[in-house]
């Protein structure tokens, strides 16, 4: 149901969830992208109430067990909260629940999330770069490094400066933004303060930009403020630190990643890497994994820092949901 959640199907599948109670609810959300997890919060934080009629017809077999309850009752922002912080951690979570809860009122930059990136791009480019750097801090981190790719390259690192130095938004300036992005597009406007930017916000953004593009940006921003530069890089995590993962993460990044992006992946990686990963597979996918890597030919670069990219994104996903741990910290021993 995850990837076909058109609007019955978000609603039938925000209902079950709401059924299902906070634990168990968090559980099936750890499973589910984070795209998908903001979308059916946003329907769970919309509902009012489900009838026990409704509740037994998304349900379905277990319609004995549902009809021995009362009426859902929706609309607690305390019980979506605490779904999402135990699917997500907190950090993830805080995010997400800012969007949803804003979201609620605030249209016209919800309305964004479900634009192409070139198109957010050609509406916004002649704003501010401070109006820039609170949209592109609302939108998925995945989806703001798109759409800032767009942008020349001094104006991308202005604007990751100003996401790395934000500190919120107050009501009555998110409320002007708002309405500049009603004027083209529907909605009503909002009055809710939101908790965006900061520099894990921005380093998140930095990691999904291209390769090439990611270095031009680093070194336009370490020009003009080094110490950032160096916050920045610090919270970044990029595929060569894998390495200082545990092994029982890397087994668990194996288990979510398709052979053929892997082996694309490690194309011309460092032989600890390549050791690191094969140590944890078994000895017929480690021999497979080496022979696929010797047999492929040259490919492009663009095309392997993309499949590392995507491994990367799998590994955070991981990370957030608190099923491994990313940098020096994973290759601690605990005891």
């Amino acid at each position: 149901m995850a990837d076909q959640l058109g609007a019955p199907n978000t609603r039938s599948a925000a209902v079950l969830l709401l059924a299902l109670g906070e634990q168990e609810a968090a559980t099936v959300l750890k499973h589910l992208d984070a795209k998908v997890v903001q979308k059916l919060g946003v329907e769970m934080a919309q509902l009012k109430s489900a009838s026990r009629e409704e509740v037994g017809a998304v349900v379905s077999g277990f319609v004995g067990v549902m009809e021995s309850q009362a009426d859902i009752k929706v609309g607690s922002d305390d019980y979506i909260r605490s779904v999402l912080v135990n699917a997500l951690g907190d950090d993830k979570a805080s995010g997400i629940i800012d969007r949803i809860l804003l979201g609620r009122t605030s249209k016209g930059l919800d309305v964004l999330k479900w634009m192409e990136p070139r198109s957010i791009a050609e509406t916004i480019k002649t704003e501010h770069p401070q109006v820039l750097a609170i949209i592109l801090a609302y939108l998925d981190q995945d989806h703001a490094a798109k759409v800032l790719e767009h942008f020349p390259k001094w104006l991308q690192a202005d604007v990751i400066t100003r996401i790395a130095t934000l500190d919120g938004v107050q009501p009555a300036a998110l409320g002007k933004l708002d309405e500049m992005i009603e004027k083209q597009f529907a909605g009503n406007s909002g009055g809710i303060a939101a908790n965006l930017g900061g520099p894990k916000i921005a380093a998140g953004i930095l990691n999904f930009i291209d390769g090439t593009g990611e270095g031009e940006v680093i070194g336009q921003i370490r020009k003009n403020d080094e110490a950032l530069c160096q916050k920045l890089q610090d919270l970044m995590f990029v595929f060569e630190n894998l390495i200082d993962v545990d092994d029982r993460g890397i087994q668990e990044i194996l288990r979510e990643v398709d052979s053929a992006k892997l082996v694309l992946a490690l194309k011309g990686a460092d032989p600890q890497m390549l050791e690191k990963i094969m140590k944890n597979m078994s000895q017929r996918a480690g021999e497979m994994l080496k022979d696929d890597l010797e047999s492929r030919g040259p490919v492009r670069l663009s095309e392997v820092e993309a499949a590392q990219k995507e491994i990367l994104a799998v590994a955070r996903r991981l990370a957030d949901a608190g099923r491994i741990m990313l940098g020096a910290a994973g290759a601690e021993q605990f005891v």
